[in-house]
């Protein structure tokens, strides 16, 4: 009789611990399992710095002349590339890299501190998180311009709802009443430096 108490004993001691023992690991499985599905908070889309957006070597340039409005200029553009246009201002745009041409009547020359006083800061409104605004005149073909550089954030793509880095480069070119503004743009870590070149060199009045 002795004997089997103490093997009941035993085996209840046994069953005790396999129990406290199974319910210390589900317990830890518990824990880590809600650690690692734990449902994250909502954040922005986050800005790419360094997406592709090179234009190939290879890109062909044909020349825009514009067939309304003022057409007193010519300038090339990369071919191929998705054109829209909306009142005075035309852009052309293939996956991240963009030419936008927009014209208007000035009684007056672009200068830097005039492009420093009034279109920095309505870039500022306009553009997601503008930033490194630098005015200059520079020399193109055309003659003497005005150019601005700068970044901001691209607007969310629709479909992957990524946000790009964009880099920036205005050019304000003026002749006799007339102002046309070339606004070249891609991600900021794109080779462009180039092709950017060929369109802003090809800039004419006529």
């Amino acid at each position: 009789m002795s004997y089997k108490r103490t093997s009941a004993g035993l085996v209840a001691v046994t069953v005790v611990a396999t129990v406290i023992a199974g319910c210390s690991g589900s317990s830890s499985g518990a824990h880590s399992g809600s650690g690692s599905t734990a449902p994250a908070q909502a954040t922005p889309a986050p800005t790419e710095s360094n997406p592709p957006g090179d234009i190939p070597d290879n890109q062909v340039f044909v020349a825009y002349r514009p067939t309304g409005g003022f057409t007193g200029f010519t300038v090339k553009v990369p071919e191929g590339w998705a054109r829209t246009d909306k009142g005075g201002t035309t852009v052309f745009t293939d996956k991240l890299n963009s030419v936008t041409i927009a014209t208007a009547h000035a009684s007056t020359a672009p200068t830097v501190t005039s492009v420093k006083d009034t279109v920095v800061p309505q870039l500022r409104g306009q553009v997601p998180k503008f930033a490194s605004p630098k005015v200059s005149q520079v020399t193109r073909k055309a003659g003497s311009v005005v150019l601005l550089t700068y970044q901001g954030d691209s607007a969310k793509d629709p479909v992957t709802g990524k946000v790009v880095r964009d880099a920036f480069e205005r050019y304000a070119f003026y002749q006799k009443g007339h102002e046309v503004d070339l606004t070249l743009s891609g991600p900021v870590n794109a080779d462009n430096v180039d092709p950017w070149r060929i369109v802003s060199d090809s800039f004419a009045w006529r």
